[in-house]
């Protein structure tokens, strides 16, 4: 791994921080390096905040050491007025005359902009170091904005004989697969994107609140698809904890492309991010239509030996853990 590596690599790992507070807006690091020590750091703030170029700059006491320094930043720095002015226009105004960036933002308000104006201004400019780690970093961001839709996580837990449920329950709450830490783990997860989406039966079955109980952070935002409205607004799913989006025959064509069409509302309420936490039916559909970016998969030792049978996808394994009892496999969608 070479110097650039290195700083770009700490701008990956201080820009989570920012992870599920800075929608719409992308979760972007950066450091500032001189004589090869680091005299700032920052990462973007929640929305409406300062950037983390900003923030950058602003950490570092001794203002002329900037003139002599190197800022190392995830993605390319904004050229245009938004909530906040151009971070590219603050670098300038510096004389910072280094700028090492992870990778371009491709959003037309920037698309290379921000860099063509560091160069105008005399700054030598690296692109594209770390690139694919920085892509990835900032998935939901680029998926939102390139393809028009959510990033999408589909999320379940089968038991050892690969069942998503039992045939049959006596109690209207969830019948347990894996352990208390692997759904601590979901919880986790929860905070970390904007919205989370269920069908009618998980409701009617688990009863469930989809909040965070279990781990400090934001709520999500609740998606239900109930496509005759036959749920009660008493349901958990409803309350006044978290926002929540109802999704039935009343905005949605139910006999076409469901998954497709949800995509297109949720884009259209600007939601970047969802979590898929539903049934069989409503993970298949999306599975189905192609329409997933990444899978996490737990395996308890559970066994119910008849059910609802778990989806069935094909991706390319990411990454197995064990948590204890249980096995986490994370799948993305080439």
């Amino acid at each position: 791994m070479n110097i650039h590596e290195t700083y770009i690599k700490r701008c990956l790992e201080i820009a989570k921080n920012g992870l599920g507070n800075t929608r719409p807006n992308p979760m972007v690091g950066s450091v500032i390096i001189h004589n090869n020590t680091i005299i700032g750091e920052g990462f973007t703030h929640p929305y409406g905040g300062n950037h983390a170029e900003v923030n950058a700059i602003n950490s570092v006491s001794n203002k002329n050491l900037l003139k002599e320094a190197t800022l190392y930043v995830t993605l390319e720095p904004c050229s245009h007025f938004g909530k906040t002015p151009p971070c590219s226009d603050l670098i300038i105004k510096h004389n910072i005359p280094n700028v090492v960036i992870g990778c371009i933002d491709d959003h037309e308000k920037v698309a290379g902009k921000g860099i063509e104006k560091l160069k105008n201004a005399g700054c030598h400019v690296t692109v594209g170091v770390l690139e694919n780690e920085c892509k990835n970093h900032h998935k939901r961001f680029f998926t939102f904005h390139n393809k028009k839709r959510p990033y999408i996580i589909l999320k379940w837990a089968e038991t050892n004989d690969g069942f998503i449920a039992p045939e049959y329950k006596n109690e209207q709450k969830p019948v347990w697969i894996t352990n208390s830490f692997s759904r601590q783990f979901v919880h986790k997860w929860r905070t970390e994107e904007q919205a989370i989406l269920v069908g009618t039966n998980t409701v009617l079955e688990d009863n469930p609140s989809l909040t965070t109980r279990d781990w400090a952070g934001n709520n999500p935002i609740r998606i239900v698809i109930d496509k005759n409205e036959k749920l009660s607004k008493k349901y958990p799913v409803f309350n006044a904890e978290a926002e929540s989006i109802l999704i039935s025959k009343n905005n949605i064509d139910f006999s076409k492309h469901i998954a497709k069409q949800i995509c297109n509302l949720l884009f259209q309420k600007s939601i970047n991010s969802v979590i898929i936490e539903g049934g069989a039916k409503t993970l298949q559909t999306f599975i189905d239509e192609n329409l997933w970016d990444e899978a996490r998969v737990f395996k308890g030792q559970v066994k119910f030996e008849k059910g609802v049978k778990a989806p069935k996808l094909k991706g390319r394994l990411m990454s197995e853990i064990n948590i204890i009892t249980d096995t986490l496999k994370i799948y993305k969608n080439d």
